[in-house]
């Protein structure tokens, strides 16, 4: 009886399975991807961008390069980035520094080019665009501690390279995709959309020249521009430092000159 009755479940087994490896083959035959699960696709991104377990270790990261202003006007800057929740971004345009910055509650900024002299409280829609895209180690990895939503879209195609999907929606309610390289795994496109000025505006992130830092695959060339439309912001990444010591002052707002007067 139980051979009779392992032979029918090992008859079923084949019933259920043969077709699926049918199309999963017929599939590869006409040279589209095979399908994954989502957490085969993210393991495989884990293990192409260094590990999930070296990724959440980073503490602090410190970036420098170059961004492309418009035809012929470039800004040097200089990132600075801190677990859990701080980061800084200084540039320097027309001979003067700007800032923006999170200091783990508020973010502020400081634009003297547009005769900002004082640093001021930032805008509630560009705050929560800065906040969304402040994580270290990015939305796929510790996703669902983050209170993030990952949904698996399949396989797909951008920029002329085959690619697995994967559509996230963070705990702010933003919603990205991510386009990870089906043969290397690393993203090399995001799409996201956010409120500018009450307004939505979609934007393409391309991410390419990636290099090792210190064992962890970053992308030193990254292209923002809006959707479907050439000529974005290029921003060059001319080197990446990798756990500093950085003081919560970096990224604290400093106070006016008004409030440093009554202060005197």
């Amino acid at each position: 009886m139980l051979g009779k009755t392992l032979s029918s479940a090992l008859a079923l087994t084949l019933l259920l399975t043969l077709p699926a490896l049918a199309q999963i083959i017929d599939a590869q035959e006409e040279g589209t991807l095979p399908l994954l699960s989502l957490e085969e696709v993210l393991e495989n991104y884990y293990d192409a961008i260094g590990g999930e377990e070296a990724w959440l270790e980073v503490e602090s990261l410190k970036m420098t390069g170059t961004m492309m202003m418009g035809p012929g006007m470039e800004a040097p800057f200089t990132v600075y980035s801190q677990r859990p929740d701080k980061q800084r971004l200084e540039f320097t345009f027309q001979g003067m520094t700007g800032v923006q910055a999170l200091d783990g509650d508020d973010a502020w900024m400081l634009m003297p080019f547009l005769g900002k002299t004082e640093p001021e409280a930032m805008p509630e829609e560009m705050a929560k665009q800065m906040k969304d895209q402040l994580d270290i180690e990015g939305a796929l990895i510790n996703w669902a501690s983050k209170g993030h939503v990952l949904e698996m879209l399949g396989p797909g195609e951008a920029q002329g390279t085959e690619a697995y999907m994967i559509k996230a929606t963070l705990a702010s309610g933003t919603e990205q995709l991510y386009y990870l390289d089906a043969e290397a795994f690393v993203p090399f496109m995001l799409e996201s959309s956010s409120i500018m000025q009450g307004q939505e505006v979609e934007t393409e992130t391309i991410f390419s020249d990636f290099k090792e830092v210190e064992g962890l695959m970053l992308a030193h060339s990254i292209e923002n521009r809006p959707k479907g439309q050439p000529g974005g912001q290029v921003i060059t990444i001319e080197s990446i430092e990798v756990g500093l010591d950085l003081s919560d002052i970096q990224f604290a707002m400093p106070a006016s000159t008004a409030e440093e007067e009554v202060a005197e």
